[in-house]
């Protein structure tokens, strides 16, 4: 995962902006697990679509005029995904169009700005992870009434204060236990969201926090993600711990994704020949809690596709998918798929390019120069290998599906960061340290920058201006008898001293 960025600008960073969380990002995360809904006339509105709201104008002017670096391929592709989408639902349903796309596009897009807007250093984005961390310890005490009884608690307080809340889902039991959805729409997404931290506590907090501390908080994560009974959050989860050892059991070798690649596709031609299934359903089949679970996606996969080669070119929009009429349910447990069926093949096209080719493209970055970086790209490219697969056998909606996009683009800022920005950031956290009432003697090439910032005087030999070489002048003849200079010879027209000894 190294190779020339390509970039000919970058953003700049300071101290200011990279030692905490922005303030955004904090009401962003209040907002995604707030479960409060509320109608503005017809429009269906949350604490979440109201920031977004507020922000997605003027983040994307930002976006565009280069605050945050060039704009990308990805940033492009997005914004045009989203214009597709609203062509094809305008096509399929005219009297729905601003009401339905308007809120998607302002969940999509507006949590991939915020994330581009602020999320732009290796400060923020531990942070981030910090705060995730937070979040699900916040959330874990909740969930243990709610998997015996059958009841998500925060949402039924919200509801008995008169509020509007997420629908409670009526699921069966699965091993003896309620499936938990906390304050989210439904269990899978509560899963989802638990799951994409495992990585990033695990690795990419490997330096700011011990690995106690690391392993307790994979723990508390691993709980959640088991009570939201989730097969797709489990898989991630699963994906993500064998990615990580593999990582580290060939962590000397430079071509082990290639290998782990290379193994991949053999094992999928395998299937392919050996099995009387393709290998997407043989997969569906091992990635499911129960044989009529993976049955079920199966049919649904099959159906969901004769819809999208009857529609390609504008999807269904909003209209209900043809389907056997035993299948009473429209719901497509495939995110992928649903993109399909909605936007046509170029809606999906457009979505899946700008998704895949952000995660090449911060995987082919060179971060050779800062193990942090690079612990934390692992971190975020191993959280997405497992988020992808689980969207193959889970779809996203509402505050999830903003947050999916979020996190999405919180590692955006790994395409823009340069040796440069890796001193000012190691200045920033040292000039954090310095006294500036107490002077600095320092001998680190990197230093002055922070004597500077911290208002200190700065004694350096690494960085003093070079001085000519001074030969050493003679002695005057005069000198003292205990000098450790010869007398200078010469004719002696200085004052003699009697000797007295």
């Amino acid at each position: 995962m190294s190779g020339p960025t390509g970039m000919s600008t970058a953003p700049r960073y300071s101290a200011s902006d990279s030692a905490k969380l922005p303030i955004v990002v904090i009401l962003y995360l209040i907002f995604v697990i707030t479960p409060v809904e509320f109608k503005l006339g017809t429009v269906s509105l949350t604490p979440l679509r109201m920031l977004l709201l507020i922000l997605v104008i003027p983040l994307t002017g930002r976006l565009f005029s280069g605050q945050f670096g060039k704009a990308m391929a990805v940033d492009y592709l997005f914004f045009i995904h989203m214009a597709w989408a609203t062509l094809a639902v305008a096509v399929n349903n005219p009297n729905r169009v601003v009401e339905n796309v308007g809120s998607a596009a302002v969940e999509f897009l507006g949590g991939y700005l915020i994330a581009r807007a602020y999320i732009r250093t290796p400060d923020q984005f531990e942070a981030l992870i910090k705060a995730l961390m937070v979040i699900v310890f916040a959330l874990l005490p909740f969930t243990l009434p709610e998997s015996f009884g059958g009841r998500a608690v925060i949402p039924h307080i919200v509801e008995s204060v008169g509020l509007g809340t997420v629908k409670q889902v009526d699921i069966p039991k699965r091993m003896g236990l309620y499936r938990v959805q906390n304050v989210f729409a439904h269990p899978i997404h509560y899963g989802l969201f638990c799951s994409v931290t495992f990585s990033l506590v695990l690795l990419g907090l490997h330096e700011r926090m011990s690995l106690a501390k690391r392993l307790l908080g994979c723990a508390a994560i691993m709980i959640a993600v088991f009570l939201s009974l989730s097969s797709g959050a489990l898989l991630a989860v699963i994906l993500q711990s064998f990615l990580l050892a593999w990582a580290f059991i060939f962590r000397k070798s430079k071509q082990k994704w290639l290998l782990l690649l290379g193994m991949i596709v053999l094992g999928y031609v395998t299937i392919d020949l050996l099995s009387n299934r393709t290998p997407t359903k043989v997969f569906m089949s091992y990635a499911t809690f129960s044989s009529q679970t993976a049955y079920y996606r199966s049919i649904i996969f099959d159906y969901g596709m004769q819809n999208v080669w009857a529609n390609p070119i504008f999807g269904l929009g909003l209209r209900t998918w043809f389907r056997p009429a035993y299948m009473k349910s429209g719901s497509v447990d495939n995110y992928w798929l649903v993109m399909a069926m909605k936007y046509g093949i170029p809606g999906f096209t457009l979505v899946t390019l700008g998704y895949f080719w952000g995660l090449f493209k911060v995987g082919l970055t060179n971060v050779d120069f800062s193990t942090r970086v690079w612990r934390l790209r692992l971190a975020w490219m191993i959280t997405f290998c497992g988020l992808s697969f689980t969207m193959t056998t889970v779809h996203v909606w509402t505050a999830i599906y903003s947050f999916v996009f979020f996190f999405y683009g919180s590692g955006i800022w790994i395409i823009y960061y340069k040796p440069e920005d890796e001193g000012a950031t190691v200045a920033a956290e040292n000039a954090s340290k310095v006294d500036p009432r107490k002077m600095v003697y320092q001998r680190d090439h990197r230093q002055p920058e922070v004597e500077r910032a911290a208002g200190g005087p700065v004694y350096s030999r690494h960085h003093a201006e070079p001085q000519p070489r001074q030969e050493a002048s003679p002695p005057r003849a005069d000198a003292p008898r205990y000098t450790r200079f010869a007398r200078a010879k010469g004719p002696d027209t200085g004052p003699k001293r009697k000797r007295d000894d």
